[in-house]
């Protein structure tokens, strides 16, 4: 908080001051967001709600989870548990733990091995029964709880 009252963040870092760059700071322009809980729906009710932390990865991890459980039918632990990967620029990438780095870089991919991306939670209605599924991400401090 700045003495003024008002708080200060860095959202608006992406930007560049040069005018001719495509991303110049001017008005109208909106900042990279990485707050974004979201909710998914399927056949008009509510499906599942979620969220992934992880600054830029966020957007990246967010469609990850969300991949993993839709088009691999896993549950919100496993796939808010599965590795995740990140494009960083160019060829350049970064992976966690359980991708193969050797395979990527055969494919001509620079491969950066990290930790880990963010951390997240997920929440899945069974639309049948009704019965919350849900899972927290062991990358970050967490648990998922019901009664």
């Amino acid at each position: 908080m700045s003495r003024t009252g008002h708080a200060l963040q860095n959202r608006g870092a992406s930007f560049s001051l040069d005018e001719n760059h495509p991303n110049a700071l001017a008005p109208g322009k909106r900042p990279f967001q990485t707050i974004i809980p979201a909710m998914a729906f399927k056949a008009g009710q509510l499906w599942s709600s979620f969220g992934v932390m992880g600054g830029h990865s966020q957007p990246r991890g967010q469609v990850q989870v969300l991949l993993n459980a839709i088009d691999f039918g896993m549950n919100p632990q496993q796939a808010l548990d599965a590795p995740r990967v990140v494009w960083r620029f160019e060829d350049c990438i970064s992976i966690e733990d359980g991708i193969d780095a050797q395979a990527l870089a055969a494919l001509g991919h620079h491969v950066i091995p990290v930790n880990s991306f963010g951390g997240g939670q997920m929440i899945v209605i069974d639309a049948d029964s009704g019965t919350l599924l849900g899972g927290s991400d062991p990358r970050k401090d967490g648990c998922a709880i019901g009664w």
